[in-house]
């Protein structure tokens, strides 16, 4: 919602929002010339030719009801950001994993390379210290969120699938088939020039392909593809390896981020720039200088050799990846994971007790719960504990809240520690203040 509101700022436009409570983004937000209000009331949708709201607000909010009373355009995010993207060269990253960290280092590199893309990207770029630009380039770059089936609004000329996986299943009637069968649908609706950039190691998205009536550009590490990586060296907070086309190397790539799954984000990152225009030697250059996205493998701090990281990691898949990224640090591994929503530990309750194998400790907190989701019989952080030391982990510990955490470890952690914070929620607070505590 911030971005799509930067965006629409830097192209002139009044803009007014609402927010529950004030923070970082909607502050940037007013210094940019937006009238921000602190809480919802009917009053202030008064004067707007469009209203914009997030998947989060119900249909009963005072803010919604009174546009419709109004007769005002009421537009959920994806059709206000569908109506950029669509009339221009729409780059739409889709995917379980990846999203932010992909498209976040295509906008990096585009703008190094004077391509002066539009971008809208659901974290910041740490680089540029913003997750919005209004350029006046061709290109519009966005996240694909298929988490609500918002993804279907766009019909993009380059549509990126990194992978796929059964989540947000409560969305589409507990059916992985029905999931699949969106994304079929995005990657059809690409235009009729376009090609779709897909992962081929992903056995879901190889899945698909026979399904898809657009062009088709694959790539992966571990089965024969249109492009592959070679040579692949992983090191601590980088990665080293040999892009190749057609079984012929391009170059050299140098990723100043960690991780096997940032071979395949920068993969997809390089597609889309050649299929831009971008040399292949200028998007090598540009993407050295790509040190992740807000909350993506974050440095909070390193003090006293203790070394503090945060990660939106809210998945099974992605808290292997994020543990096996920190492991090439060399360092003891805590791993502080909050699980997000009830009905998404439910579904993966067996997948998140095998995730933490690779982690020397493992501390979990309460669930984090939007507001409005009702809890499930069964479903808690202590059962999940339980699982995990049968499973993957027989240190793993419960303690219900942040301050516990906190309290645990400020104390006790020594030269050589890593503290992985991980979870959509608000687990990230544990992370600033163990830093701050630190500093």
């Amino acid at each position: 919602m911030s971005a799509i509101a930067r965006v629409m700022l830097e192209m002139g436009y009044t803009v007014t929002g609402s927010d529950v409570a004030s923070q970082e983004l909607t502050e940037k937000l007013a210094a940019k010339g937006a009238k921000i209000y602190i809480g919802h009331t009917a009053e202030q949708v008064h004067g707007a030719d469009i209203v914009v709201y997030s998947t989060a607000l119900p249909k009963d909010n005072v803010e919604r009801v009174k546009a419709e009373e109004l007769g005002i355009p009421v537009l959920h995010r994806s059709q206000m950001l569908a109506r950029l993207l669509n009339e221009r060269t729409g780059v739409a990253v889709a995917g379980a994993h990846g999203k932010t960290t992909t498209s976040s280092m295509i906008a990096l590199v585009m703008e190094q390379c004077g391509t002066e893309p539009t971008y809208i990207i659901g974290g910041e770029i740490m680089d540029i210290g913003t997750n919005a630009k209004a350029g006046k380039g061709k290109c519009v770059v966005a996240e694909a969120d298929e988490s609500d089936g918002s993804f279907l609004q766009y019909h993009p000329s380059l549509g990126i699938v990194t992978n796929i996986e059964a989540d947000h299943l409560e969305n589409y009637g507990g059916d992985f088939g029905r999931l699949k069968d969106a994304y079929v649908q995005f990657l059809n609706q690409i235009k009729p020039d376009g090609k779709a950039v897909v992962c081929g190691d992903d056995r879901n998205v190889r899945d698909l392909l026979p399904s898809l009536a657009c062009q088709i550009v694959t790539y992966g590490i571990d089965t024969s593809c249109d492009y592959m990586a070679d040579h692949i060296q992983l090191g601590d907070r980088k990665v080293v390896f040999t892009m190749k086309q057609g079984g012929h190397p391009l170059g050299q790539i140098k990723l100043s981020v960690p991780g096997k799954h940032n071979v395949y984000n920068a993969m997809a990152t390089v597609i889309v720039c050649l299929e831009a225009g971008i040399p292949f030697a200028d998007i090598a250059e540009a993407i050295q200088h790509f040190h992740g996205a807000k909350r993506r493998f974050q440095v909070l701090g390193e003090e006293q050799g203790i070394l503090i990281i945060d990660d939106y990691a809210h998945h099974p898949t992605e808290i292997e990846a994020t543990i096996t990224a920190a492991k090439a640090t060399g360092k003891k591994i805590i791993a502080v994971f909050q699980p997000q929503r009830y009905s998404r530990t439910y579904f993966l309750l067996d997948a998140f007790s095998r995730a933490f194998s690779e982690a020397d400790e493992v501390i979990i907190t309460d669930i984090y719960s939007p507001a409005g989701e009702k809890q499930i019989e069964g479903v808690s952080s202590s059962k999940l504990v339980e699982l995990i030391k049968l499973n993957s982990n027989a240190g793993a510990r419960y303690l219900p809240t942040k301050q516990d955490v906190i309290a645990d470890l400020q104390g006790r952690l020594q030269s050589g520690d890593l503290v992985l914070t991980m979870g959509a929620g608000d687990i990230w607070k544990v992370g600033h203040e163990l830093a701050k505590s630190l500093s």
